[in-house]
């Protein structure tokens, strides 16, 4: 497993131990790190107009590493195709975000955050019935 792997995990596995000590499900919680991750290719964008080189890297990293850690939560089982399809395009943003670190390339920051965006939106919409669900309180995200 990759260093940014392992960071994206040690995030998720922090997140989730505060989540769980505060009584939140994990539902919210992926909820929760989606919308941590929209908060940092946000800033990283911000970074790279305002030429923060150091700054645009270490948000970029952590942005890298969330996605990371929704990834490794995924549910293959439970979830099935949306599971599938959730990996790939979670696999495809963090190499676009690696490579606008590489290029210094806002654009690609902003396709990446309107990804996140969507799904963040579409995560959103599930109705609370759905939420409250078996599948949903075993810990899966798909």
């Amino acid at each position: 497993m990759s260093q940014s792997s392992n960071g994206g995990l040690d995030h998720y596995r922090s997140v989730g131990a505060y989540g769980a000590a505060a009584g939140e499900d994990r539902v919210q919680l992926a909820g929760n790190l989606m919308e941590a991750a929209i908060d940092r290719i946000s800033m990283a964008r911000g970074h790279i107009e305002r030429n923060e080189v150091a700054l645009k890297g270490e948000t970029l990293q952590r942005a890298i590493g969330i996605i990371d850690g929704l990834r490794a939560s995924l549910d293959f089982e439970q979830g099935g195709d949306i599971a599938g399809n959730l990996e790939a395009l979670y696999d495809y943003m963090a190499r676009r975000l690696v490579e606008a670190n590489m290029k210094n390339d806002a654009a690609i920051v902003t396709e990446v955050l309107g990804l996140m965006s969507d799904i963040k939106a579409g995560w959103d919409g599930i109705p609370d019935d759905l939420k409250a669900s078996p599948e949903a309180a075993s810990g899966s995200h798909a």
